[in-house]
């Protein structure tokens, strides 16, 4: 029998209850949800390989897309899965979309033809040393990899929304990712295959 994540069902519960109290006319509970749900939600569409400020399109699209279908939720308590499913759906559009060819705009000639593109050879070690990094994340404890996944893909992290979304006291954060980061940096000195 799987165990359930006490931190996902908190989170789950609490955007629950917020998403219910804002469809009981609470607007207030809506931005709170926001900002509950935002850390995860960012890596969530990070993670779908969505550039920076598309990322940021996907999120407010994910959430105005919330508010326009607020009452075709049957179950408040299904809100968190329902804004995850979406965002990677509409990150898995905008991914799909930007991919296509675009015609070029050639009135900037020298910077279109002084720009230097990276080499395949260079692109290929690149993405290797992501995936063996994401390979060592992967092995560290559950609290680790859960603080290192959000805090990577926020600009600047907002620790009393990370704190309120992992359900870790706000004085902790830095300590623990401190922790967490010499644990990967002992993993990393061990491979004979990671260079930097």
């Amino acid at each position: 029998m799987m165990r359930s994540d006490p931190i996902q069902d908190s989170l789950a519960a609490r955007a629950g209850t917020l998403f219910a109290a804002y469809r009981a006319g609470d607007e207030r509970s809506m931005a709170d949800l926001v900002a509950l749900l935002t850390p995860i939600l960012w890596h969530t569409v990070r993670a779908q390989n969505v550039e920076y400020a598309l990322a940021e399109d996907v999120m407010q699209t994910t959430w105005l897309a919330l508010v326009r279908g607020a009452e075709s939720i049957a179950d408040p308590k299904a809100v968190m899965q329902w804004v995850l499913v979406t965002a990677k759906r509409e990150a898995w559009r905008v991914v799909k979309a930007d991919r296509r060819v675009q015609p070029q705009d050639f009135e900037d000639d020298d910077e279109v033809f002084g720009a230097v593109e990276a080499s395949p050879e260079h692109a290929v070690v690149e993405a290797s040393g992501h995936d063996r990094l994401w390979s060592h994340i992967a092995r560290l404890p559950e609290r680790c990899r859960e603080l290192l996944r959000v805090i990577a893909f926020a600009d600047r992290p907002d620790y009393a929304s990370i704190a309120s979304a992992l359900g870790m006291p706000v004085g902790s954060i830095g300590p623990t990712r401190g922790r967490c980061l010499a644990k990967l940096r002992a993993q990393l000195d061990a491979d004979p295959q990671w260079e930097i």
